[in-house]
């Protein structure tokens, strides 16, 4: 091949090269653009379970603080006692204070309000927060001389506080391992509760009533509970006891909660 030929063809080739490197160029900003994309939608992401999990965090620690200023206890757990005058300066609204052995992180203030709504997004010091509070039914006397307390709590699913962990009583195993909680009232007294049902139940189904026409009425509400429960307790429920049933959302429909019911069986 001549030199002149040679100089034809070389540059015959140029251009070539020329279209690979326009396309390389255009790859990089299109990956590029890509990269920067997938970067935003990461902070955005990142940003937003922030904004989620730091209410959470915050009421969480609202919690341990108030707990460090009403609880006395043993290392142990024993000598539990609350000051109620120090709970109802931060909060009138206080009528007891409810605690498990286990799950141990059920260990609150519960306060009542006038209607059944203000504490679903305040906490026990009128924080606005999703966490909300433990609060008694409006319904209720705050002394729990009613055949039937009602407590409200939430299930978070991001979070074990609250009434988050109330649904472990969902196995009997659980249930025969922890059979108990307790109520602290202003008046000094500790009532000992024995878990006798467990379960989904309806939002507006007869766990919900509060006030009972007679005997009877009560025997059947009694009956129906227990019908209700994933398993049976071998512990005396009569028309004389006196219940407190804790109600916690399911996560899963709006239209069921989960519930747990104890009957007095001490006071001390």
């Amino acid at each position: 091949m001549s030199r002149r030929e040679k100089k034809h063809s070389g540059s015959r080739r140029r251009p070539r090269r020329k279209r690979k490197k326009e396309k390389r160029t255009a790859f990089d900003v299109v990956t590029g653009a890509i990269l920067i994309i997938a970067v935003c939608v990461f902070v955005f992401s990142l940003y937003q379970l922030a904004l989620m999990l730091i209410p959470y965090y915050t009421g969480g620690k609202e919690y341990d603080e108030i707990r460090d200023l009403a609880i006395t206890a043993d290392d142990d757990g024993s000598g539990f006692s609350v000051d109620f005058d120090a709970l109802l300066a931060a909060n009138p609204d206080t009528v007891a204070w409810i605690r498990f052995d286990e799950p141990s992180i059920i260990n609150y203030p519960v306060v009542k309000s006038k209607d059944n709504k203000e504490y679903l997004t305040k906490t026990f010091t009128e924080n606005d927060n999703k966490l909300g509070a433990i609060f008694m039914d409006m319904g209720n006397s705050s002394d729990f001389s009613d055949r039937n307390t009602i407590i409200y709590g939430h299930h978070l699913n991001v979070s074990p506080d609250m009434f988050s962990r109330l649904n472990l009583y969902a196995e009997e195993e659980f249930c025969q391992a922890h059979p108990y909680f307790y109520i602290y009232t202003p008046d000094g007294k500790v009532r000992t509760y024995t878990v006798f049902t467990a379960g989904v139940v309806s939002a507006v189904g007869e766990h919900y009533k509060i006030e009972f026409a007679s005997d009877e009425e009560f025997g059947q509400f009694i009956s129906e509970c227990r019908a209700a429960s994933n398993y049976q307790v071998d512990v005396d429920v009569t028309t004389e006891s006196q219940v407190v049933t804790l109600s916690t959302c399911t996560g899963v429909r709006d239209t069921e909660r989960f519930v747990l019911q104890g009957v007095l069986t001490d006071i001390d």
